[in-house]
This record gives C-alpha cells, sequence and structure tokens, in this order.
C-alpha cells in the first residue's frame, strides 16, 4: 500500500532520500511512503547540507502537470449540461475534498446549486452535517436515507472519492438510477476504474469547484421536488434505537453529548462500532474536525490521534470516542495526554469485548463467537486513568447519570476520562453486508427499511399517488 519505496544504498543519498519521501508523501495524492535504511548506512557519518533533493525528474513533471492543470470552459459547459439534464443530482464526497482543503469551494458549490450530498467516512466534516442538504455518510454503515438517495439519484457526482468496497460494494447496483456519472479526482487512476463516467477531471479539486462557480455564476438550477423528496427521505428512515433499555445505548450517550458539543470539537476515534456511532450520531461543523483511520482500520488511533489534534490545534476541544478494544491498543499514551497537561476528553464506550466482530459473527456465523467475547473483563479503566493522573475519571452505567455527568465532563477544564458501560449487544445499524447493493441494507429493529416499491424508478410525478407516496 505504499506510495513509493526507497532502498538507500548510497550514504551520501540518504538526507536527499529522505527529504525526497517527504516531497512525494505530500504531493499529489497523499500516501506513506518507505525509506529503507540497511545497517551500514545507518552507522555512517556524514555532513548535514539541509538541502537537496533526488532527481526524480519524471515523478516531477507529472506533479507539475497535474498541479498546473486548469479546468477549461468547454468542461465546465458540459458539467452543468449533465446537472441540467437531470432532477436528481446528489454530490458523493470524500476524504480527498479534505485533502485538497476545498471544504470551502465545495461549500459554496452546494448553496449556490443546491445540490444534496452524502459524504463517505473520511469525507465527513467536508460539509457541515447540520446543513439541510446534507445527508451524512453514505455506505456499509451510512444512514439508510443517504443510501436511498443513492438508490434515487438519477446523476452522481463524485469528488475526492474512490467508489472502494464500503461504499459501492456491489458496483453493478450502485447508483442504479444513474444516468450520468461525473468524477473529480487528483489520482487519474481511480477515475473509471470502478464505476464509469460520462465527465472527469484529473486534477485538484478545490481549482476544480472555484472554477466551475466561477463559470457558472449565471447560471440556475432548480431542484425543489427533488429537495422535498430528500426531506422525506431523512424524516421517514432517521436513525434510531430502542429508547426503553434499561442498559446504556450508546446512540443515546451520543445523541447527549452532541446535543452539548453542538459540532463544534475536533472528534477522533478508534476503529470499530464506536468509530461508527460517532460518525453517524455527532455532528461536525468545521472541515478536518472528523480524525479517524479509514481503509486498513487501525485500532488504537484514536488517543494519539487526539493527542496530535490539541498539539496542533490548542484552542480547539479535542474528544477521543474509544472503545475498550482500541484503546487497550495504546493506553500508555494516557500518561502522555497528563505529563503535557493536555485538555482532552476521553470516552470509553465499552461493551467488554470486540463489538464489531461479533455482530459480524452474530450476523454471518450463527453466533460462533471467537475471541470477542473476552475473558479481559477484569480492568478497571478508571483505576487506571487515575494512575496516570486523570484528575477526571469516571465511570457511569446507569442511564439516569448521562446528561449530568456529560455536562460535568466537558465543563471540566484539563484532561477528563469517561468510561460508559453500554449494552454489550447494541449494534451498528443501517448495515449492508459486503457484496450487497443498498436495496439489500439491514436496517435493524428501529430503523425503518423502504419497500421496493417506494423506491422511484423514473422522475416522481407527483399526480402518480404510488410513485409520490414516500416523496411528497
Amino acid at each position: 500500500a505504499a506510495k513509493h519505496v526507497f532502498l538507500v544504498t548510497e550514504a551520501e543519498k540518504l538526507e536527499a532520500s529522505i527529504r525526497s519521501a517527504f516531497e512525494i508523501m505530500l504531493n499529489g495524492r497523499p500516501g506513506p511512503v518507505v525509506v529503507d535504511i540497511p545497517k551500514d548506512i545507518q552507522n555512517w557519518e556524514g555532513d548535514y547540507h539541509g538541502r537537496g533533493t533526488l532527481a526524480l525528474d519524471g515523478w516531477r513533471k507529472r506533479i507539475t502537470s497535474i498541479q498546473s492543470r486548469e479546468l477549461d470552459a468547454a468542461s465546465c459547459k458540459k458539467l452543468f449540461k449533465l446537472l441540467k439534464e437531470s432532477s436528481r443530482p446528489l454530490l458523493y464526497v470524500g476524504g480527498g475534498a479534505l485533502m485538497a482543503n476545498a471544504a470551502d469551494s465545495l461549500r459554496a458549490f452546494i448553496d449556490r446549486y443546491r445540490i444534496p450530498v452524502v459524504t463517505t467516512l473520511m469525507g465527513i466534516s467536508a460539509v457541515d452535517t447540520r446543513h439541510e442538504l446534507c445527508l451524512h455518510m453514505l455506505g456499509m454503515h451510512g444512514t439508510a436515507y443517504a443510501n436511498y438517495a443513492v438508490e434515487d439519484c438519477d446523476a452522481l457526482f463524485a469528488i475526492g472519492a474512490r467508489f472502494d468496497d464500503r461504499v459501492a460494494s456491489c458496483p453493478a447496483e450502485f447508483a442504479p438510477n444513474a444516468k450520468h456519472i461525473m468524477h473529480i479526482d487528483i489520482d487519474g487512476a481511480e477515475i473509471d476504474k470502478v464505476k464509469k463516467t460520462d465527465w472527469s477531471y484529473h486534477g485538484d479539486a478545490d481549482k476544480a469547484l472555484r472554477a466551475l462557480l466561477e463559470y457558472g455564476k449565471d447560471i440556475n438550477l432548480n431542484f425543489d421536488k427533488w429537495h422535498k423528496h430528500v426531506s422525506g427521505l431523512k424524516k421517514e428512515y432517521a436513525l434510531n434505537y430502542d429508547r426503553t433499555h434499561e442498559l446504556i445505548q450508546p446512540y443515546h450517550f451520543l445523541e447527549e453529548l452532541n446535543r452539548q458539543i453542538k459540532g463544534k470539537a475536533i472528534i477522533t476515534t478508534g476503529v470499530g462500532q464506536h468509530q461508527m456511532w460517532a460518525a453517524q450520531y455527532l455532528d461536525y461543523s468545521q472541515p478536518r474536525s472528523w480524525l479517524s483511520s479509514g481503509s486498513m482500520g487501525t485500532m488504537g488511533f484514536g488517543l494519539p490521534a487526539a493527542i496530535g489534534a490539541k498539539f496542533a490545534c490548542p484552542e480547539k476541544t479535542v474528544f477521543n470516542i474509544d472503545g475498550d478494544g482500541s484503546l487497550r491498543m495504546n493506553f500508555g499514551e494516557l500518561e502522555t495526554v497528563t505529563t503535557y497537561r493536555l485538555d482532552i476528553k476521553i470516552v470509553l464506550l465499552n461493551n467488554h469485548g470486540d463489538g464489531m466482530v461479533r455482530q459480524w459473527q452474530k450476523l454471518f456465523f450463527k453466533n460462533r463467537f471467537s475471541g470477542t467475547d473476552k475473558s479481559l473483563h477484569k480492568k478497571d479503566f478508571v483505576k487506571a486513568a487515575e494512575a496516570d493522573g486523570f484528575q477526571f475519571a469516571r465511570r457511569i452505567s446507569d442511564k439516569k447519570d448521562i446528561l449530568p455527568t456529560i455536562k460535568e465532563f466537558v465543563a471540566y477544564e484539563g484532561p477528563a476520562f469517561l468510561e460508559v458501560v453500554i449494552d454489550p449487544d447494541a449494534g451498528v445499524y443501517p448495515m449492508v453486508s459486503p457484496g450487497t447493493s443498498y436495496k439489500n441494507m439491514i436496517t435493524g429493529d428501529f430503523i425503518k427499511k423502504r419497500q421496493p416499491m417506494e423506491r422511484p424508478a423514473q422522475e416522481p410525478d407527483s399526480d402518480d399517488p404510488i410513485k409520490s407516496s414516500s416523496m411528497f
């Protein structure tokens, strides 16, 4: 998965190799670069120059070509022609939009042309999740209404997204009613790889969106019927859960936390159920306010990411939403938080096991549990946090304690640790099983599932009661 690999065989090239590794890592599509330094090179001593890189002429020409590329008038004209031909367009935004620092131009594009938007896990925070046209996350654990909007759209405009298997697990049935697919990406290899496009641009997303805004400043589009339909989807197929259960439900806790922080904090997570719940139930108003490990899914990411975020943005409130499995991976970093007196709030959603794996074992392996109903139940996380210097270290296991404790937790100045003992059987829903389409989405017992007849096969007709029943 590395973007490039260097093997340093000449000691004099070590400094230039390291500097070139950072250059490759950060330019174009960001990615990891490996520098293999043999022992004899490690033992070498020489002068530090503070400048210089490897030649890499071919790579630099390609990067310069991409970075200098402009979206011309003909391409802009074609894009708007496709949008004008559609009545139900949808923006599909990935992490590439954030990497391109395109959030401002993206938000301006949404406001100008009033096009609803869904984001990937890594695209969360590119758009303010509280915006009326934001349908939040799509995909395997996306909201039901986001996935139904993908099913219903007649044009899909992907920006900095790669149609990966967590989004388009069955590519042939992904966005089945989309007559047009448009795609902007910095990596040309991603364009036409999974879904064939009718319009594409290989280049910087921010520059492209700004060019489209300038070209289309006098163009007006009207998608009022589509807005009404999308609004209906959000209401009809909203996230929901068992609100009467005697045990603490993670969704309930996160809803209450969200009311207190109002989308203004930086949120980091580990990997697992808690990651998906945080993606679903919390709001994100500012770009790069969601830091999580997608793709390879690295457990233990949340706590060190929160530390990095606090150092980078000391004026921001930082929350790490974690699970007992993920937090164990980097538990020693609790002491780093207190050593540097970092005002980081750590939420541990403790279900005493690897909940996501357990959920898959329940759904797909007939409750044959292995390694997920852990015998590691004896750790006292609160005492461990106290031992690492946390003055605020609490545990709650009763629903009545949620709101007052959250208020204290959020208001506390300094490092704070809160363990929330949750229902071990709480699941992440909706869920799209691997290799299946959104029409087979599992919504659980509390989120409404749409019936096949409710899905529009063509342009909605408000005069037809059957076609319009779920839309208007």
